[in-house]
């Protein structure tokens, strides 16, 4: 390993807005080369403008960034030579065949016909869509789209890969898929920044992950750091009259020095334990206060409770002022 080597993103107080919206507001985050770099939050968070901004398709409003060294202000050209992009919503023809759509990227990454033709049959055969090579598009389903997508992003092999939420909206054959290609791509060499709203997948997938909230990022680590951040244990508890809810959340904060986050659709709170052992101790307590509990757990954190401690929302959650701004216009 090139340890003078420059990391492939860095990225030091990256903003962007929209008329009044921030959608980006102070970003900075370091990918080591040859990692998979998780951005996890909700949608309007700031993962697609972030994206846009070190892949060159937006200018930041304030900030710098550095693609491989490459300024991606001064050196728009040099950064987009090392990188590809597949975004949230597929870039390809439907009214094209798979083969066509691979020929026509080829083309226009400067490949000749022979080699054009030779590339695109190689990546069809990678992302299990031989039989499917003269198909149009149309036809194609959504799993389907996405392999396609992610292979003409492959056409010249960038070191660096811009995932944006990669695999939304696929079914968990293809997801598992999905996964595996990325794996096999970091394995080879390349360096993948994932962007995700599904906790699993960053926990499944990345080195080190970043949080994302309304345009900032709120934490950063890896999966293990994340989760021990939260505590040694995370207790989960659901009363039997959600009418109770509120105070149930007053008493264990009290009790336990720490914030408890509630999910209010399921009636469950949510708190970081250093000490398992006080359970019974709660139990009593609110019992004591008339409160009933219907479930309680008490678990190693997950990178659901680490989101729903740092945010004090769920990572599927909207945030309204962020989905008011433009985070889905310029996905």
């Amino acid at each position: 390993m090139n340890l003078s080597a420059p990391p492939a993103i860095e990225a030091v107080g990256l903003v962007k807005r929209f008329g009044d919206h921030t959608a980006v507001d102070g970003v900075s985050l370091i990918v080591p080369t040859g990692a998979v770099y998780g951005v996890l939050g909700p949608n309007g968070a700031g993962k697609t403008t972030t994206i846009r901004m070190l892949a060159t398709l937006l200018r930041p409003d304030a900030g710098e960034a550095r693609i491989f060294g490459h300024d991606v202000v001064r050196e728009p050209n040099a950064v987009r030579s090392l990188v590809g992009v597949t975004g949230q919503y597929a870039s390809v023809d439907e009214d094209l065949t798979a083969t066509e759509n691979l020929m026509i990227f080829s083309r226009l990454l400067g490949l000749s016909r022979a080699d054009a033709r030779r590339k695109s049959a190689e990546l069809l055969e990678e992302f299990d869509l031989t039989e499917a090579a003269t198909k149009a598009l149309k036809y194609f389903s959504g799993g389907m789209r996405r392999r396609l997508d992610l292979a003409a992003s492959l056409i010249a092999h960038p070191p660096l890969l811009f995932l944006d939420e990669p695999t939304t909206g696929l079914d968990p054959r293809t997801r598992a898929q999905m996964w595996e290609t990325i794996r096999r791509l970091v394995a080879e060499g390349s360096t993948v920044l994932l962007t995700t709203q599904y906790l699993d997948e960053a926990d499944q997938l990345a080195d080190r992950i970043a949080v994302i909230d309304r345009g900032e990022v709120i934490a950063d680590g890896t999966a293990d750091e994340l989760k021990a951040s939260v505590g040694v244990s995370s207790l989960q508890l659901k009363v039997v009259d959600r009418a109770h809810t509120e105070r149930t959340r007053v008493l264990l904060a009290e009790s336990l020095g720490v914030e408890v986050a509630v999910t209010p659709e399921a009636g469950r709170l949510t708190a970081p334990l250093t000490d398992p052992s006080v359970t019974p101790e709660l139990l009593i307590r609110l019992r004591e206060h008339g409160i009933a509990v219907d479930e309680i757990t008490v678990s190693k954190p997950s990178l659901d409770e680490v989101f729903l401690t740092i945010t004090g929302h769920g990572a599927d959650q909207v945030d309204p002022a962020a989905e008011s701004g433009t985070e889905r216009s310029v996905a």
